[in-house]
């Protein structure tokens, strides 16, 4: 008897990476070199490609380690609740500064901007962007301050 493909959906079994209790796959990581300086407008450029290649608004999250991107800024203006609430609701690119990034959700994707701050602020926001990944993390500054701060090559 020759299988078909409904015959193979059809059979219980592992298949894929979803299969087992394995843990979730580490996003793939993305270094853009850029200087703290011009950090913020690196991680532009990667949230304009990744829009116009098709990714939805809602799968974008931006995290600055220096000052906080002009978006935060302006829609801080109007108060937390309201800031916060346009998170929630998941449907645009949401801008967020390391000091209070650990509220943010999971994104299938998270663009960091090493736009200066303190070394301890790189470290915390590398390591919280990892973590809230799930398929890609884009990374914009020095080289360098990165590869030292993640601890690998990139």
């Amino acid at each position: 008897m020759q299988r078909t493909p409904r015959d193979a959906a059809a059979t219980p079994g592992p298949s894929g990476p979803a299969a087992g209790a394995a843990a979730p796959a580490a996003p793939q990581i993305q270094l853009i070199p850029a200087s703290a300086d011009g950090a913020l407008d690196a991680a532009e450029e990667a949230v304009d490609l990744l829009l116009e290649s098709g990714r939805a608004p809602g799968d974008v999250l931006v995290i600055t380690t220096g000052e906080q991107h002009p978006w935060a800024a302006h829609e801080l203006s109007f108060g937390e609740t309201s800031y916060w609430a346009q998170h929630d609701a998941g449907d645009d690119v949401f801008y967020t500064d390391a000091t209070v990034a650990g509220r943010a959700a999971s994104r299938p994707v998270v663009v960091v901007a090493v736009n200066g701050g303190a070394e301890a602020a790189a470290v915390s926001a590398l390591s919280l962007a990892h973590s809230r990944a799930t398929a890609l993390l884009i990374v914009c500054g020095d080289p360098q301050r990165i590869n030292s701060v993640l601890g690998t090559s990139v």
